[in-house]
């Protein structure tokens, strides 16, 4: 995500299953778009060139693509930087078919928190991904939405002015806005960019957090080790600036419920800093979390942890409140949605099992 507006935040889950061309070089690549510069044309940069011209495409996207070398200018891997001169063939090549992904409407339950003639607010469970991308083409909450809206006039899930206007992972829990009208989704995206949303999570995190609050800032950029993570960097050049504020509500033993605020959006952001100071999220697979990181080696913990693996199958992690002024009565909103059973459950596992050792 790049400076939390919308198209990027979508973009950004698109891109989680790219592998860069250098580590493909002997797989057959696809071309999805393709442009003969102008004769007339000034010197521009490619992202520049490529973002006036792809419909859907935000800049971040096409830059990303660059750097992983999807991007070329007469059949050679080009940088965001390039410069296009006229009669180039700028093409946008990818390691997979193209797909047609016209979003069909889908018969799939929506938990609606708030709806009005502007705008939407869904509770979107964990396990559901929030736009189809390559290997998630159905059952996505965009697919849900497009039934869910098919009769409301003006809207077409196909038109990227309308829909989604941020994005949580596929199995992170909990609120998202949705507009229903292009001066909506503007005025909405304007709100994120300018970081005037208010965006709370809850995430159950490997460790006994040792502050009570604090605030990570560290740039965030995907990591060259593993294009499947994102890692906070020291490099100027490639990470996004991020910060995140945290405040430890309960501590439980060998791990911590906490809250994170958002100031920044960016791709994976809470799992990248939490795992950064030293506590990754309970169950995150990316980043580790799916090991025993704190506690015993006794057998019977093991047993116990890998309990409260199956009762919370994904990274503990909640977007618990969402607010932003309405773009049309210009009114406060606020809304909350309780932690899902699964995170409460593996809560009360935890609080059990300390209470029972203490006791011992």
């Amino acid at each position: 995500m790049t400076d939390d507006i919308r198209d990027d935040e979508l973009d950004d889950e698109l891109l989680d299953d790219l592998e860069p061309v250098g580590e493909k070089a002997e797989e057959q690549l696809y071309e999805h778009f393709r442009v003969v510069v102008d004769k007339g044309q000034n010197l521009v940069r490619v992202d520049k060139y490529l973002f006036e011209r792809i419909v859907n495409a935000s800049r971040n996207r096409i830059q990303t693509a660059a750097d992983d070398g999807f991007v070329m200018a007469n059949g050679k891997p080009v940088k965001s930087s390039y410069k296009v001169k006229p009669y180039d063939v700028i093409t946008v090549m990818m390691d997979r078919p193209r797909y047609e992904n016209e979003i069909i409407p889908e018969d799939i339950p929506l938990d609606i928190v708030y709806e009005d003639e502007t705008l939407m607010v869904v509770n979107k469970p964990a396990g559901m991904v929030v736009h189809p991308g390559h290997g998630n083409y159905h059952g996505t909450l965009v697919n849900a939405l497009a039934w869910h809206l098919k009769e409301t006039p003006n809207y077409d899930a196909n038109d990227p002015r309308l829909g989604l206007v941020h994005r949580i992972d596929k199995d992170t829990s909990g609120l998202l806005v949705i507009a229903k009208t292009p001066d909506a989704k503007t005025h909405l995206g304007n709100q994120f960019f300018h970081k005037t949303t208010k965006r709370k999570y809850r995430a159950l995190v490997w460790g006994n957090v040792e502050n009570d609050e604090g605030t990570i800032v560290g740039s965030i950029a995907r990591n060259p080790k593993d294009r499947m993570q994102m890692a906070v960097t020291t490099d100027p050049e490639m990470g996004k600036h991020a910060v995140t504020h945290y405040r430890v509500l309960e501590r439980i033993g060998y791990v911590s419920l906490v809250e994170c605020v958002l100031e920044t959006g960016r791709t994976h952001q809470i799992r990248v800093h939490m795992k950064h100071i030293g506590h990754v999220l309970f169950n995150d697979a990316r980043y580790g979390g799916n090991e025993v990181l704190r506690g015993t080696r006794f057998n019977k913990y093991k047993q116990f942890v890998d309990n409260c693996f199956d009762t919370c199958p994904r990274q503990a992690l909640h977007a618990m409140t969402l607010g932003f002024v309405h773009p049309v009565t210009g009114e406060e909103m606020n809304f909350h949605a309780d932690m899902p059973a699964d995170m409460t459950q593996v809560i009360d596992k935890w609080k059990t099992y300390i209470s029972n050792r203490d006791i011992e």
